[in-house]
């Protein structure tokens, strides 16, 4: 029961993106389980966030509070689909200036109470 109603929420958001965010995505360059992974983000909100990772078919256990960890085989399906690719510099520069980055130390904390 509890699997069809997050199916039926991951539907209703992936109605709701309409491709007028602005979705970025860095370079797929940070190693984990034997491949390459790249950082999704929104300059918005995080409902746009996942908005775009499910009408892309990404799953929400990519999520790390503040962005999607992507495959690097996903990258160019991405941003033909409309993410903007950009630097990670570039990324984390937005990210911070839209207001949903979480710090290391909030990452810590969010942790600790979990």
């Amino acid at each position: 029961m509890r699997a069809q109603r997050a199916k039926a929420s991951d539907a209703r958001v992936a109605d709701a993106y309409d491709g007028a965010m602005v979705i970025l995505i860095d370079d797929p360059r940070w190693p984990a389980h034997g491949r390459l992974w790249a950082h999704l983000v929104s300059d918005t909100d995080l409902a746009e966030l996942h908005a775009f990772a499910s009408a892309q078919g990404i799953p929400h256990r990519g999520f790390d509070l503040d962005h999607y960890d992507v495959p690097e085989d996903a990258h160019a399906r991405l941003v033909a689909a409309g993410a903007q690719h950009v630097s990670g510099h570039e990324l984390v520069r937005r990210l911070i200036a839209s207001g949903l980055r979480v710090t290391a130390r909030e990452r810590r904390a969010r942790a600790t109470t979990r």
